[in-house]
Order: C-alpha cells, then sequence, then structure tokens
C-alpha cells in the first residue's frame, strides 16, 4: 500500500466516522457518505447498493444519480455490472462501463452519461453484502491505489450492514425453513463410523466495535500483544494429550503454526493498519482479500488452506477484543455433533474431544487439514453437505453415518430406534471380529488368504494390531506429501518411511510410488489443465519425466528400510520399458547407497500396478521382471470399461461382478500361477464381502482393503469352501448376464457364506 493510498484511506475513513456517530437518521448518514466517498475520489458518482432476501441487491444511497431511484432499483446477482460485483465476489474495474457486455440499462438511474466504472464487493464473513459503485464521465481506468481505498471502505460499509441499522438481521442469513421437520442430508464419507448426539453448530462469532484508529502505533502494539498471546494458545492447544502421539496430524498441527506465523499475512495486516483501520478492522479486511483471492483457485489443496486462514484470523480477533465467541465458550452437551462450514485443525480442538461424537462439514475433503485431525481422534465425519448450516438448528438431535455419507436431522422415533439398534449390532459385531483377530483367514477347505490393508498416513498403522492384518497392501505414498505446503526433502522422507517400517513391526509395507498429477496435485508443483487427467500426466509418467523426484523418494525408503525387506511398487504402468525404466532408477539408487557406505534393505521387492488394460497383452514380457503384481482394479475397470467412476452418470453402468471382469481377473490369476510370480488385488472390489469371495474363488490368494472391512472379510473367508466356489465359477464362463451379482450372492446364501457389508 502506497504512501498516497494511506493517507487518502485514513482522510476518507475519518470523515465516515463522524458522519456514523452523528445522531442522525440512517438513511440521511448514507446519503452524506456518498457525498464524501465521491468527493474524497473524485468521482461524479457514489452508489451503495445492499443484498437483501432473495439475492437481491437494492440502490440505498447514490450521490450523483438519480435520488428517486434510491430503494426502487434493484438487481439480481449476476445482473448487470453491479449484480457481476457480487456473483464474483470481485472488484470491477472498467473505463467504459456501457461497453461491457454484462451492462444493465435501467432509465430511473440517469448513468446513461457516466462511462468509467469502479465497483467493490462489500464483504464480511465469506458473504457479499453489497456492493459500493463510483463512476465519472470520462474514460479512465481507476488506479490500483483507488481500488484499495474503495475496499477499505467497503470494510467499514459491511459492518454497517451487519449491524442491521439498514436491513434486519434476519435477511441477512437464508430462511431457515421449517425446523421440525426432519431431515435426510447426504454428502460424502471422509471418516466411517456412526454417531449420535446434538447439533453444536460452529459459526465464528467476532464483532468489530470500532473500525477506525487514529494512532497507527498503538494498533500495531495491540496487534503485536494479541499474536503473541495467540501463539502461547495455539502452543498450549497442541499439546492436548489426545494428539500427543505422532503420526500426519502432528505434521498438520505444524502446518496450522507456520501459518500463524506468516509475515507476508502480518505485513498485509500492518498496512491495512497503516490505512487507518482499527487492528481488528485491518485482521478482518485481510481475511476478505484472501477470501476473495482464493475463491477463484481452482486447487482443492489450495483452497483448503483457505479454512486454516479464517480460523486463524477470527482466533486472532478473539484475542484482540479479548472475547471467545465460538459454541465452544458454552456449555455443550454430552454428546456433540459438531456442524460447520468448515474449520481449522485448531478449532476442531477447541470442543472438548471427549464428547465429540462427529463432525458435519458443508465443504471439507478427506485430506483436508481438520479431517485428517478428526480422524487421530476416532471421530465419524461426513463432508460436502450442501447448505448444511441452512437445514440445522443448535440442540437438534442427530445421527450421522459415516460410512453411508448420509445425516439424519431430528429423525423419527423409528429411524433412532433403528439406528440405535445398528449401533447395538455393530458392536456385538465389532466383538466378534475382534475375536477373530488372532484367527487365520483361512477357508473352510484350507486355502489360506492374506488380509491386509490399505494406508496412508502413519496414524493407520495402528490398525495392523487392532484389525490382525498380515501387511499393508498398499500404501499411498503421495498423501503426506500433498498435506505439506512445500516438497518434502530426503531426510523428511526416509523419518517417515522410517517410522511406518517400524510401526509394521516385521509386517510387509508395500510402497507405491508417487501416484500424483492428474486429479491429485501437489500445491507447491505447477498445475497442468488436462482435459482428461485420469489418463494424463500422472504417476509413473510424472516419476520418469522428473527422476529427481522419484529418485529422492526412492533413496528415502533405501535409506528407511536399512537391514529390513523393502517393497515398491509403481503405479499406472502401461509398458514394459517404463517399469524396466523404473527399476532401473531402483538399482541405480542402490548403488549410490553402497558407494556411501550406507546398510542396504535385506531384500528389495519390486512390483508393478496393474491398473492399464494395455499391459494385459504384455505380461509375457513383463512377469520376469516383476518380484510381485498388484491389481488396482478401480483404475482398471474404469478404464477396461471406459467409465469414469467418479462420474454419477455413468459409474453404476458396470458391475465389478460381471462376467468381462471376471473373466479378466481370472486370466491374471492364471499367467502370474504359471510364472510364479504373486499377484494381490487392492481397490475397492476386496473390501467388499461378496466380492472378496470372488475373488478367493478365482484364486487370488492376497486382498488388500480399508481397516474396517478386515472383520468382515475375514469371517466371509472362514465360512467359504474356496474350491466349491471355484467349480461354480466355471460354470458361469459363458453366462451372458450383464452381472453374476445374484447368482454369487445366491451361492453364498445357500452355502453359508458370511457376506454381511458392515462397516
Amino acid at each position: 500500500m502506497t504512501t498516497a493510498t494511506v493517507s487518502g484511506s485514513r482522510r476518507v475513513l475519518r470523515r465516515m466516522r463522524s458522519i456514523m456517530a452523528a445522531s442522525l437518521p440512517v438513511q440521511s448518514r448514507l446519503d452524506e457518505l456518498v457525498r464524501v466517498i465521491a468527493g474524497e475520489m473524485v468521482a461524479e458518482v457514489c452508489s451503495i447498493y445492499v443484498m437483501r432476501a432473495g439475492e437481491v441487491l437494492e440502490l440505498f444511497a447514490t450521490e450523483g444519480l438519480n435520488p428517486d431511484a434510491v430503494h426502487q432499483t434493484r438487481l439480481r446477482v449476476g445482473e448487470g455490472l453491479v449484480g457481476t460485483v457480487a456473483m464474483n465476489a470481485l472488484p470491477l474495474n472498467l473505463p467504459d462501463a456501457q461497453a461491457h457486455p454484462k451492462f444493465a440499462y435501467r432509465p430511473e438511474t440517469g448513468e446513461e452519461i457516466y462511462h468509467s466504472l469502479l465497483g467493490v464487493p462489500i464483504l464480511r464473513g465469506g458473504r457479499v453484502r453489497g456492493v459500493l459503485v463510483i463512476q465519472n464521465r470520462t474514460q479512465r481506468l481507476y488506479s490500483e491505489e483507488e481500488v484499495e481505498t474503495l475496499e477499505v471502505i467497503a470494510v467499514v460499509l459491511a459492518e454497517l450492514i451487519h449491524g442491521g441499522d439498514l436491513i434486519d438481521r434476519s435477511e441477512q442469513v437464508p430462511a431457515q425453513g421449517n425446523a421440525i421437520l426432519p431431515v435426510r442430508l447426504t454428502g460424502i464419507s471422509i471418516n466411517e463410523g456412526i454417531a449420535i448426539g446434538e447439533a453444536v453448530l460452529h459459526v465464528p462469532r467476532v464483532s468489530i466495535p470500532q473500525m477506525f484508529a487514529d494512532d497507527p502505533a498503538s494498533e500495531h502494539a495491540r496487534l503485536a500483544h494479541a499474536v503473541a498471546r495467540m501463539h502461547r494458545a495455539i502452543d498450549d492447544l497442541f499439546a492436548s494429550s489426545e494428539l500427543s502421539a505422532g503420526g500426519e496430524h502432528r505434521e498438520v498441527l505444524e502446518t496450522y503454526r507456520s501459518i500463524a506465523e506468516d509475515k507476508g499475512w502480518m505485513r498485509r495486516i500492518a498496512e491495512a493498519i497503516d490505512g487507518g483501520l482499527t487492528a481488528e478492522g485491518a485482521v478482518q479486511k485481510v481475511l476478505d482479500d484472501t477470501r476473495t483471492r482464493m475463491s477463484a483457485v481452482s486447487d482443492p489443496y489450495l483452497r483448503e488452506r483457505l479454512y486454516d486462514w479464517e480460523d486463524l484470523a477470527n482466533r486472532l480477533l478473539q484475542h484482540l477484543s479479548g472475547e471467545n465467541r465460538t459454541a465452544a465458550s458454552e456449555e455443550l452437551p454430552n454428546d456433540v455433533v459438531l456442524i460447520a462450514r468448515n474449520m481449522g485443525p485448531a478449532e476442531l480442538l477447541d470442543y472438548e474431544p471427549r464428547r465429540l461424537r462427529a463432525l458435519v462439514l458443508e465443504e471439507g475433503t478427506p485430506t483436508s487439514h481438520v479431517a485428517i485431525v478428526a480422524r487421530a481422534l476416532d471421530i465419524p465425519v461426513v463432508g460436502q453437505v450442501e447448505s448444511l448450516l441452512n437445514r440445522i438448528d443448535p440442540n437438534d438431535p442427530v445421527i450421522v453415518d459415516g460410512s453411508n455419507a448420509l445425516v439424519y436431522v431430528r429423525a423419527g422415533d423409528d429411524i433412532h430406534q433403528m439406528v440405535v439398534e445398528n449401533i447395538r449390532l455393530r458392536d456385538q459385531r465389532r466383538a466378534r471380529y475382534r475375536a477373530m483377530r488372532s484367527l487365520p483367514a483361512v477357508s473352510r477347505d484350507g486355502a489360506t488368504v492374506s488380509l491386509n490393508l490399505n494406508a496412508g498416513l502413519l496414524m493407520d498403522l495402528h490398525n495392523l494390531e487392532a484389525f490382525g492384518a498380515e501387511g499393508v497392501g498398499l500404501y499411498r505414498t503421495e498423501v503426506p506429501f500433498m498435506l505439506r505446503s512445500e516438497l518434502p526433502d530426503v531426510a523428511n522422507q526416509t523419518d517417515l518411511y522410517r517410522g511406518i517400517l517400524d510401526q509394521a513391526g516385521g509386517r510387509p509395507v508395500k510402497f507405491r510410488t508417487l501416484d500424483v498429477g492428474g486429479d491429485k496435485r501437489l500445491p507447491y508443483m505447477r498445475a497442468n489443465v488436462e482435459e482428461n487427467p485420469a489418463m494424463g500426466w500422472r504417476a509413473i509418467r510424472m516419476g520418469l519425466d522428473r527422476p529427481s523426484l522419484l529418485r529422492q523418494q526412492l533413496r528415502a525408503l533405501i535409506a528407511a528400510a536399512q537391514g529390513r525387506e523393502l517393497h515398491v511398487m509403481f503405479p499406472m504402468v502401461t509398458e514394459v520399458a517404463e517399469f524396466a525404466a523404473a527399476r532401473a532408477l531402483i538399482d541405480r539408487e542402490l548403488a549410490h547407497a553402497g558407494a556411501r557406505g550406507q546398510t542396504p534393505p535385506s531384500r528389495v521387492h519390486v512390483g508393478a500396478m496393474l491398473e492399464v488394460p494395455g499391459l494385459i497383452w504384455q505380461l509375457d514380457m513383463l512377469l520376469p521382471q516383476l518380484d510381485f503384481l498388484s491389481i488396482g482394479s478401480n483404475d482398471l475397470f474404469q478404464f477396461l470399461f471406459a467409465s469414469d467412476r467418479g462420474n454419477p452418470l455413468v459409474a453404476g453402468r458396470y458391475d465389478p461382478l460381471s462376467p468381462a471382469v471376471l473373466a479378466v481377473l481370472r486370466m491374471l490369476v492364471e499367467r502370474c500361477g504359471k510364472a510364479g510370480v504373486p499377484v494381490s488385488l487392492c481397490g475397492e472390489m476386496a473390501g467388499r464381502p461378496l466380492e472378496a469371495m470372488t475373488l478367493v474363488g478365482l484364486g487370488l490368494r492376497e486382498l488388500s482393503m480399508p481397516p474396517s472391512m478386515l472383520g468382515p472379510v475375514k469371517a466371509m473367508v472362514r465360512s467359504l469352501d474356496a474350491g466349491a466356489l471355484r467349480a461354480y465359477l466355471d460354470t458361469l464362463t459363458e453366462v451372458p448376464d450383464r452381472s453374476l451379482r445374484e447368482r454369487l450372492r445366491s451361492f453364498a446364501r445357500d452355502h453359508g457364506v458370511v457376506v454381511e457389508d458392515f462397516r
């Protein structure tokens, strides 16, 4: 912010303060405000539009336009230039507004004689509360300093609107609807489990009592003291005994702490104070600016970091004001179902973990920081529930089914009793599965099946012992990379992989090398726009094109496995040449480690993931080079059927229990068996008891799945006669059915095979 901008904004803010403090009717104050702003900005027109219920912008005051248009001119969001500013929540700076395709002529305003236009959104709490506009007759592009000054003014106007003097506060939130009706909401599953509790709405409520300051030095001092208090409070919060153990959630909290100490953030707040705002007003302005910038970012990881910024800004405002005005500071019920648009990881910890039963988010993804901390606390999480905060009231009874991504609000007695019964049965099943944890997964006719878990976080490794898994059949190494703000170096990666192998306690861990690119973007790497990212520049393709990235990971894996067996597999292998090139990198890194006198792994097992159908026709050349093969059923099937599994319009058009899939899997098992190469399957199919039963019948003897499905799949294996199923499957090779699911379900029922899909 330049010196001219600072002095200009201070001057206009001083004049605005005197107007707002005057004992005048609200409309008179608004009329005087637009006159002052127009004069200070050397504009012939200044207009204030306020958002009313129904997404309508109403002209509340103007200097320069026809005064009869006040409270008469209304624009929908997206209509005209004013509506465009509101829709995008971004400034609009035009030298010739009438030439813009979104220009909407309103004859009652008399604005046809004005050409240049600068409009900025009036933002508060992440929502557009109105639009502030200045106009001139001459064609001109307003300077950056003028844009910044108008944005500072908009921050002040946002507080005026939020105060409820212009329009009733009830108009500033969407209608609640009929609160007594039961509601069933759907989202995405972020953490499995089921819980019942009372709704606690996490809606940070921070009021800003004063926006203007005459003594910037005093405001800078207040800010410094508040920041120091906030840092100490964060350190105390993260010392929570519930999160004292190591894991990726600790990395999340360290990342959060580093954001709190970000110098760029503090510099922007300081500049806003220099512009004439109080410390609180400056924090609010920088938060609104950050929201505006981040709203245009498409990368999901970067957008998720906005929630950390919002958390920190609200936390800093609380320290400045001395108030903590979230529901966490109030009396909480014993069973809390926390309801939020989204939140940072520290905000979740403000609530007593012993009372938390579940978390439901209007936004949120499995890789968001709050989701990772929630998993560390072992509570069910459902995310991306549309209009969540508008459909739940405080203390509503809520049922959260994290496994099926369902949320029941104010459910009737019948549903409530059914869920209570399901929880009771779930607990019984869990007890039964725990009792068989140490029992081998051996079928009734003696077929031994190795049951392994899929993992992507260090915290997942405790499930090895808890569920009796034999090892990790798929460790997704990209997850920690996606959680960091910068590329982890070899030393950091080595510590991570060593910790994984230590926790595995001698059980095998199959590390999948980085499967990034496509729709899994690293925040510190430039993203490529691709029309079909699933089949684009990703996984092994990126690793071979950027060998330093892959070599660093291999170097860290080799260093972590000193004296122990190491299993490495490469994803998305399309041809034998790709695998050969990747294996050559492992040999190169092993030689590099030996030259440095480093203790090598006792043995290195190198495998490939079969996800691309074209590789099937190269098996005779590939298998002699492999130590093991892992079938990635999720990608293999979507490529086999040319059906995007993420597209609800086509995802259900194929069934993994179709004759075509079974024929492919049978052939793979037979070819690998002849070559003496172990083969496993690690996709979703392995974790569904009926599908897993079919895989065992086809001859697969190693499956990898989510931890919660290890018990149900083991129960299935121990109740199965694998030979009888194999004989039955042989009779289905020529069946023209679209799916064999019902035939296989009938087999399970007739032969007493346990195939309950319990999570």
